[in-house]
């Protein structure tokens, strides 16, 4: 297998251990959990500079939290996303994380790493969010949840959502084959 270019920017050591367990030969900065500091944070610069970097944090709180601090310092790096339901530990004390999912869906979530183009995208607003259902509807959080895991932009409030529609520049075609996928296969009341 290639070795990944880009550094990736994970949580911990247990994060790094498990990509080393999927790709073998892989380099991360690790944050150290949720405390992310200026030093770190110029680490990820210059990594960026260098090689490129993938930010890869785990789909809960902290890892949202890191993962727009990093987007504010180094807006230009990439990103990749793991579903929630991907990152569930085995042990129920334990708390979500990229250590626990498998090879193939932590691969899936790599390989899924957006470059942004500028050829077909749309700048979205609130009207597209409610246009779409992604607000304003009972389902809407069943919906952007099934939306961002089918678009590998991850889970979360419509707010940040929509930022990461923005950021991520998802085609308009893209989007709306997703959200009438969920359409056809939804079970939910979404009138």
């Amino acid at each position: 297998m290639k070795k990944i270019k880009e550094i990736i920017v994970v949580e911990g050591k247990s994060d790094t251990n498990r990509l080393k367990d999927c790709f073998g030969d892989i380099d991360t900065i690790e944050t150290t959990g949720s405390a992310l500091n200026q030093e770190t944070i110029e680490r990820i610069k210059i990594a960026q500079e260098k090689r490129g970097v993938i930010v890869f944090t785990d789909p809960d709180f902290n890892g949202n939290r890191l993962r727009t601090i990093i987007q504010k310092a180094v807006p230009d790096a990439k990103q990749a996303f793991l579903p929630r339901a991907q990152a569930v530990p085995k042990k129920s004390d334990g708390s979500l994380g990229i250590e626990h999912a498998n090879d193939a869906d932590i691969k899936a979530a790599l390989s899924a790493v957006y470059t942004r183009t500028d050829n077909d995208f749309k700048d979205y607003d609130h009207d597209d969010m409610v246009d779409l259902g992604l607000v304003g509807k009972s389902d809407s959080h069943l919906r952007r949840e099934f939306v961002g895991s089918e678009l590998k932009i991850g889970y979360t409030n419509a707010k940040q959502f929509l930022n990461r529609l923005n950021m991520f520049q998802i085609a308009p075609q893209d989007l709306v084959a997703v959200v009438e996928k969920f359409d056809k296969g939804s079970t939910h009341d979404t009138k």
